[in-house]
């Protein structure tokens, strides 16, 4: 069951913004290579860049490569806009993850699981009454912060964050591919069976939980794209209609986009979740079928 978790997380920017505030600098490192393409005709260059959304401290990302791509980019494109919006992530998550007449919080996990959400809940501090007004997926991805804590995973380190703050300091722009409502409600959208894989994929032990992001740590800083489509995108725990509404219409989407910028020129770098830049419905697999091709770099 965890992983449905991590699908999940590789893929949603929105999940780790729900409970994330600010952001470090990061020093390159001379071992990390994650994995860097450029999409680019005579007057536009696109730098696509698959990132992680909460690490444990300490991890080291950063190159002398990609700080060249950055430094030469004019504007931050991350799946959704993460400065200032905190408050749209609350609101959201609240218009749509609250509804009235569902089963009590504790009968959507089996029994074996039971604990386990009662003390995630007790931990956040949740009532459980309040608990028990939240759809499936909500109450998924609100246990997720106690996964977060415990694992050591930290939305403030996430990669986006560290790149918003590099462009703030340079004063240059930031905007996002989808916003904080679209992105929850690809959740929302879930069947209440998958969303209750989903919560009990949040209830794991933190040591399963870091054993399979170790995994995931590995496979993306060293740019393997095999791995990483492997670790994050794994066939067995995404049915044909999860990998529809994660991955599939959301790559075809970004692709579409980035054919439309390239109309534009300039230099932009774009960075969303590692998993939508490995497998076979890859953003770029679907750049490939409209004529183009996004060329590794790192």
């Amino acid at each position: 069951m965890l992983k449905s978790f991590r699908n999940a997380f590789a893929l949603f920017a929105g999940l780790a913004l729900v409970a994330c505030a600010t952001q470090s600098a990061r020093t390159p490192s001379a071992e990390a290579r994650p994995a860097l393409w450029t999409l680019s005709d005579a007057d536009t260059n696109i730098y696509l860049f698959g990132t992680i959304h909460a690490l444990p401290e300490g991890t080291e990302w950063r190159t002398p490569a990609l700080d060249l791509a950055l430094a030469a980019s004019e504007e931050l494109v991350t799946e959704i806009k993460l400065e200032g919006n905190e408050a749209a992530a609350i609101s959201a998550f609240t218009r749509l993850g609250l509804a009235t007449g569902l089963p009590p919080a504790l009968e959507r996990v089996p029994e074996a699981k039971r604990e386990a959400l009662r003390e995630a809940i007790a931990t956040i501090g949740l009532p459980m009454a309040a608990a028990d007004r939240m759809k499936t997926w909500a109450l998924a991805v609100t246990a997720a912060q106690v996964l977060f804590q415990r694992a050591g995973l930290n939305p403030e380190l996430g990669v986006e964050r560290i790149l918003i703050a590099d462009f703030a300091r340079r004063q240059r722009p930031t905007s996002g591919l989808e916003t904080v409502e679209e992105q929850l409600g690809f959740f929302d959208s879930l069947p209440e069976a998958s969303q209750r894989m989903f919560l009990e994929g949040v209830l794991e032990t933190p040591a399963e939980v870091r054993r399979e992001l170790d995994g995931m740590l590995a496979a993306w800083r060293s740019g393997d794209t095999d791995a990483i489509a492997r670790t994050f995108n794994d066939e067995e725990t995404l049915s044909r209609e999860l990998r529809e509404i994660l991955l599939t219409r959301r790559n075809a989407r970004w692709a579409e986009w980035l054919q439309r910028r390239l109309e534009r020129p300039g230099t932009i770098f774009v960075a969303v979740g590692a998993g939508h830049l490995a497998g076979d419905d890859s953003v770029q697999a679907m750049l490939r079928r409209r004529g183009l091709t996004a060329r590794r770099v790192q």
